[in-house]
């Protein structure tokens, strides 16, 4: 019986050590298909830095990983430069530390893509990396955004002070992102993804930057994360049975 994916959420993870993983791949193809800037809202703990790990392993190249699932046999496979910002690992106690944690994660891109950065704001740093990327590998540039809105969230309903904090932070994000609307950096941009768990409308990645198209509550996405009643059955159905054994219930009195 195949492992439950427990508090793991990267997909390269998953697949290597042969646990659970319901494909969604199939969702991943038709975005891929009709969309290059895409934004996704859920709540929490329901497989959005799953689906962000996703994406970058399939951009990354690794077909192997991919092998029994839908999407394995309809993509290319080709290796992209990728840049990914996960906001749940980036300070933002204070709006200064917020900052320096955006100027820390692009210099580290830098270093690793060996990309030279003008001095600046980290926005600025940001537009190099994209422009300079592509110039390198001769590819466009694939940008994914897990948890966009954390630094705002994390102070919401704490007080005045956080309150604060969260309009500034909101500030920065604002900066930061909308940069992104150059007509360059467009250019030099394979495929957007952003997650988050609210849509702030004054952050610029849905004001300024307007390109961004909005799933969260398109019909056709609807199921793109959580699991459906078909695929419980389909994927967990040993697990179901082994719960019913241990309770002596039959099986569908488990399910139910």
């Amino acid at each position: 019986m195949r492992k439950l994916p427990l508090n793991e959420s990267s997909f390269i993870e998953i697949r290597l050590n042969n646990l659970i993983y319901v494909d969604k791949t199939k969702y991943i193809l038709e975005l891929l298909d009709t969309s290059k800037y895409v934004f996704l809202s859920r709540p929490r703990r329901f497989g959005k830095t799953l689906t962000v790990s996703t994406l970058a392993a399939l951009f990354e190249g690794k077909k192997e990983l991919f092998k029994g699932l839908y999407i394995y046999d309809k993509w290319d496979f080709k290796k992209y430069p990728i840049l990914w910002f996960d906001f749940t690992a980036v300070a933002n106690n204070t709006p200064e530390l917020l900052k320096k944690g955006l100027h820390r994660r692009v210099e580290e891109f830098a270093r690793e893509h060996d990309i030279t950065l003008l001095e600046g704001e980290p926005q600025y740093k940001l537009s190099d990396l994209i422009k300079g990327m592509p110039k390198k590998y001769k590819l466009p540039v694939v940008l994914l955004v897990d948890e966009y809105d954390r630094p705002i969230l994390d102070h919401l309903g704490r007080g005045d002070e956080h309150l604060e904090i969260a309009l500034k932070n909101r500030e920065i994000l604002r900066e930061f992102f909308g940069i992104l609307k150059e007509g360059p950096l467009q250019t030099s941009l394979k495929f957007v993804f952003v997650t988050g768990i609210s849509t702030f409308s004054k952050v610029s990645i849905f004001s300024t930057w307007n390109q961004l198209t909005d799933i969260s509550l398109k019909k056709n996405f609807a199921t793109f994360l959580g699991y459906t009643q078909e695929e419980l059955e389909h994927y967990f159905s040993d697990h179901i049975q082994k719960m019913a054994d241990n309770l002596g219930k039959t099986y569908e009195q488990a399910l139910n």
